[in-house]
């Protein structure tokens, strides 16, 4: 397709077909697969409630027995921190061994066995636990479930979704994390007075309508078009794409961007076979973009945010504030609302600017709360800590916590992209398991423990403060681009923060553009760039 066909493409962009016909499945795809969010927010928010119930502590814990023999009604560091964690020690296997499955049965497969099987089976043992261990067995189980979730979502939804919306529709997959925290939060309000094992497993069943309506759902949801391409099954990638774009299987517009596609793969092919070594090479900045995913992911743990989840109910409580409940469902509120701002601005302000801005209005939110919580103990103090524990999740709703997902769905080549997503997630479990099982121990007090209390937040607001620093120098911004022009810029960009102004180009690897260019193709504008 030569330079005057692509004219003639544009011209038939500009009549509104491709607007009108291509984008509406492919956002109704990107938006359901967010619904994958919903069993990873709620199965992580539900915890924290099961750990106050008074049904729950008065016949779960057992590390009384071997100390005083005196009941204590309350879980020791240890029983809080295997509980909560083991988790995530089966999200980051999963997230490990997602690629398997995403690169050999495809994205759409992997989603419905993990939460059609795997996933549930883990929600029935923990159903039926009446003691600790089965109770973590089924944890990690579901737990690896999630993983398998957490590496696929972002990859189907940025492989489906038309550029203009990519961001804006991955971020729902936080969303839809934040809405799982709330109905969790709010089940966890409903059954926490009962006297009887409903208490506990209400909120636990729960989970098999979420999982049921993401993997039926799936069944009838077509399969990624780069999936299909990395597979060389061609065919099957233009009817993928014929279903996401609803346009003929000849449509020019279809064909132009299966073109694309195709030709930005084999490009990447030329740098040889596919390796597991291919995830740490230095070409087209592999390496590079590894490390970004993997330490982006990490920061996100390391703002300190699931502490609030996980341990904010008996976290409030050790501070002496009533109805620790009703706050814990507020936190979750304000998480919820304030992620639709992030929804929004991702499109309009960009990536890089809105990790800036949440990254310093996190640090200074948390440092105020260590500064009142080490200075003061009143009724007052402990209305400060609430109200800037709430300013903290705002700002990371609106950024950090679904413009994470977006970029590591964004920055890799598709040779490597399953598996770098993959070992993105598992970075994120892996220090969502580390923070999990260590805040225990540094939070309660007693005898081995640290006993920081609210000094904690002293350490989470140190790392948003890093996480200023990381976000200029490594965050490219990936605003309006195609996966291709993407992967594009990372080859001509050397540094992240000259990437706002690079121009991105049509058809940047097929054969009348050399794909080491950094100059336009004579007779190709910006405006009608900017038109594709």
């Amino acid at each position: 397709m030569g330079l005057e066909d692509n004219a003639l493409v544009r011209k038939y962009v500009n009549v509104g077909e491709k607007k009108e016909g291509s984008t509406g499945m492919g956002i109704f795809v990107g938006l359901f697969a967010a619904f994958g969010g919903v069993l990873y927010g709620y199965d992580t928010g539900t915890i924290s409630g099961i750990l106050g119930m008074n049904y729950v502590t008065e016949r779960f814990p057992q590390d009384w027995k071997h100390d005083s023999g005196v009941p204590q009604h309350t879980f020791s560091s240890s029983e809080k921190s295997l509980i909560v964690s083991i988790l995530s020690v089966g999200t980051f296997f999963g997230s490990l061994l997602a690629p398997i499955l995403n690169d050999t049965l495809g994205r759409r497969y992997t989603l419905i066995i993990s939460s059609l099987i795997v996933f549930n089976v883990g929600v029935i043992l923990q159903t039926a636990a009446t003691a600790i261990p089965l109770f973590c067995a089924g944890r990690a189980i579901a737990g690896f479930g999630v993983g398998l979730i957490s590496s696929c979502v972002p990859l189907y939804q940025s492989e489906c979704t038309p550029k203009w919306i990519r961001g804006a529709v991955v971020s729902l997959y936080q969303w839809a994390i934040t809405i799982g925290l709330l109905l969790a939060a709010c089940v966890n309000q409903g059954t926490k007075n009962r006297d009887n094992s409903g208490s506990y497993r209400i909120p636990i069943a729960i989970q098999f309508l979420w999982s049921l309506i993401l993997g039926m759902g799936m069944i009838f949801l077509p399969e990624s078009p780069r999936f299909y391409i990395h597979v060389g099954k061609d065919d099957k990638a233009k009817d993928s794409l014929r279903r996401l774009r609803k346009l003929p299987i000849d449509h020019p517009d279809l064909i132009e961007e299966y073109m694309d596609i195709k030709a930005a793969y084999e490009f990447e092919c030329s740098f040889g076979k596919p390796s597991l070594s291919m995830l740490f090479s230095r070409n087209n900045k592999q390496l590079k973009r590894l490390m970004t995913g993997i330490w982006l992911q990490a920061f996100q743990q390391l703002s300190g945010v699931n502490f609030i989840f996980y341990y904010g109910t008996t976290f409030f409580q050790s501070a002496g504030i009533k109805n620790e409940f009703l706050i814990s469902l507020a936190t979750n509120i304000v998480n919820v609302g304030m992620t639709i701002p992030g929804v929004i601005a991702i499109e309009l302000v960009g990536r890089r600017n809105l990790l800036l801005v949440g990254a310093a209005g996190m640090s200074f939110s948390q440092f105020i709360v260590a500064i009142v919580g080490v200075a003061a103990n009143s009724h007052a103090a402990n209305q400060v800590l609430v109200a800037f524990s709430c300013i903290f999740i705002a700002f990371f709703a609106a950024t950090w916590g679904p413009i994470c997902w977006v970029v590591v769905g964004e920055i890799f080549p598709l040779r490597t992209r399953a598996k770098s997503v993959a070992m993105s997630a598992a970075s994120n479990w892996l220090w969502n398991w580390a923070i999990a099982y260590a805040t225990p121990y540094m939070v309660d007090s007693g005898k081995g423990n640290a006993n920081l209390g609210s000094k904690v937040f002293f350490i989470w607001g140190g790392f948003n403060f890093l996480c200023f620093f990381f976000t200029y120098f490594t965050i490219y911004e990936t605003k309006g681009m195609t996966l291709e022009q993407i992967d594009a810029m990372y080859e001509h960009v050397d540094h992240a923060w000259k990437s706002k102004s690079y121009v991105p180009k049509e058809h940047e690897f097929r054969g009348e553009i050399s794909p080491h260019s950094s100059t336009k193709a004579e007779g190709v504008s910006e405006v009608e760039d900017a038109s594709v």
